[in-house]
Formats: C-alpha cells, sequence, structure tokens
C-alpha cells in the first residue's frame, strides 16, 4: 500500500491507496501512519511513500470547484457488519451543498430508527472527504464532531456550499 500527503486548504491530507488504486484511509493529517488503526485489519499492509495521480488529480478538481471529482475515486472499507458498509455507500450519495441530519442518514440507509448506527458509521469511517461524513450534521443543525476537528469540518462544507452555489 502506497501512502501520500496532499496540502489542501483546510490542511494535510494523508491517503492509503491499495495497488488496486483503491484508497482504504483518507484523513486531515501529516502522518499516513495515523490512519492505520482505522482500517480494518484485513486491509492493512506495510505502507510505501508513493504518489497517485488519479488521487491527487480528483482532489485538485475538488479543491477547484469541481465537488464530483470524489466520486470517480475507488475506496475500500470493510467492516464485520452489513450496516455499515451499506452506510458508507449512502454517504457517498450525500450530494455536496445539501448536507443532512444524523436522523436523515439514517433513514437513508433505510434504517431511520437506527440513528446511533449511523453516527457510528461516520465516526468509523476511515476515508474521510471520499467517504463524505463531513456533510452529516446533527439535528439541530449543528456541526457535531469530526475526528479531524470541526474547524476542518466548517472549510469542507464551506466551501462546498460555495462552490455549489
Amino acid at each position: 500500500m502506497r501512502s501520500d500527503v496532499l496540502d489542501t486548504p483546510a490542511g494535510p491530507l494523508a491517503v492509503l491507496i491499495a495497488d488496486s488504486g483503491a484508497v482504504r484511509g483518507a484523513g486531515f493529517t501529516d502522518d499516513p501512519a495515523q490512519l492505520l488503526p482505522l482500517l480494518h485489519p484485513t486491509l492493512r499492509e506495510p505502507v510505501t511513500p508513493g504518489e497517485s495521480s488519479e488521487v491527487r488529480a480528483a482532489v485538485a478538481a475538488y479543491l477547484a470547484g469541481d465537488l464530483t471529482a470524489l466520486d470517480a475515486v475507488p475506496v475500500e472499507q470493510h467492516s464485520d457488519g452489513a450496516f455499515l458498509h451499506h452506510a458508507w455507500q449512502v454517504l457517498r450519495e450525500v450530494r455536496p451543498g445539501a448536507p443532512v441530519t444524523y436522523t436523515g442518514f439514517a433513514a437513508l440507509a433505510g434504517r431511520p430508527a437506527a440513528v446511533r448506527a449511523a453516527a457510528a458509521a461516520c465516526a468509523r469511517n476511515s476515508v474521510a472527504l471520499f467517504v463524505p461524513c463531513h456533510r452529516v450534521l446533527r439535528t439541530d443543525g449543528s456541526l457535531g464532531g469530526y475526528r479531524y476537528g470541526l474547524p476542518v469540518k466548517r472549510w469542507l462544507l464551506s466551501h462546498e456550499t460555495r462552490a455549489h452555489g
């Protein structure tokens, strides 16, 4: 697996990329090793530094305003539960500029009463930005939590609102 760190206005974005080209880990840190514990044990491999021109191009396009550029980047996450895997797929369908609440996300995932499970899907997401858990808000519209800090979440949502509008 290769690791790369990209500069973004929200801070450094580390990515872990499988030999297949799928992103297995992504997060706003300058240390790709911090992402390894987030990966399911079956997806952990030795990591060597190396760029991915496809991932770099998609992130650059996203930052330039093409908010759908990340949709084409394959991701690879694994969970021991079927709901998490499904919920991560549903997150990729939440459109930029149109965040949803945790309750709304649970409903989109087909389990309207499973608000805590929906929140867990966000918390266990190892592919931040590519699986846009930052687009999920509290019921009252406040930001809630984000593994990489609320300033990063705020910047991402603001960027998407500006580019979408």
